[in-house]
């Protein structure tokens, strides 16, 4: 599973896990932590909008031990 990173303003942690993937885009669990406070949610992202984030550097590819 791979997780990315999302840039965020101070106090907020976000990412988000891929759990699938398909022709049209990805099926992702994105979680926040806000002020202690941490929401998950399962959203799909169209591939073309996933691409543009990693390339603007508004994501980024995350590493941790699993």
């Amino acid at each position: 599973m791979k997780r990315y990173g999302i840039k965020s303003q101070a106090g907020k942690i976000e990412y988000f896990d891929i759990l699938s993937e398909d022709n049209d885009g990805y099926r992702v669990r994105l979680t926040r932590i806000i002020d202690g406070s941490e929401k998950i949610t399962e959203i799909g992202i169209p591939r073309h909008l996933f691409n543009l984030c990693l390339r603007t550097g508004y994501i980024s590819e995350l590493n941790f031990a699993a």
